[in-house]
């Protein structure tokens, strides 16, 4: 039997301000009501995986067992740790390498873990692996 990823969700404190978070930093929309949970998606109705956040009275306690790993699709790596922090994401890991490779660890404004990985458009061929075309 086959089962889709509904949702990713967050027990938070502040389920509006998280969510205003994690929109800002994938481009999506904040939906909510009169409910206190809150959903983050690309577009209502969704159908595809979405962010539900929900209020809890307990806080953070440990670390997450489970992390979202972020790929920029219209910036940089490094823009979009920028945009993280200015966000009020505090800096976990930095494994940024020299010639542009790794990745940065980051909370959100509650302490959930995340990375940001470099874009598509950064990420160059494997080492040790040259692009040829046939016949040249």
């Amino acid at each position: 039997m086959a089962m889709t990823v509904r949702n990713m969700t967050f027990d938070c404190a502040d389920a509006r301000r998280l969510a205003e978070f994690w929109a800002a930093m994938t481009g999506w929309i904040v939906f909510y009501d009169d409910d206190p949970e809150v959903v983050v998606a690309p577009y209502f109705p969704h159908e595809g995986t979405s962010m539900l956040f929900i209020p809890v009275p307990e806080g953070k306690t440990a670390k997450n067992r489970l992390h979202l790993d972020l790929q920029p699709t219209d910036r940089t790596r490094d823009e979009a740790v920028a945009q993280a922090l200015e966000l009020g994401a505090t800096l976990v890991g930095d494994f940024r390498e020299d010639d542009g490779s790794g990745w940065v660890t980051l909370a959100d404004p509650e302490g959930n873990e995340f990375c940001v990985e470099r874009s598509a458009a950064e990420r160059n061929a494997p080492a040790g692996v040259r692009s040829y075309r046939i016949g040249s």
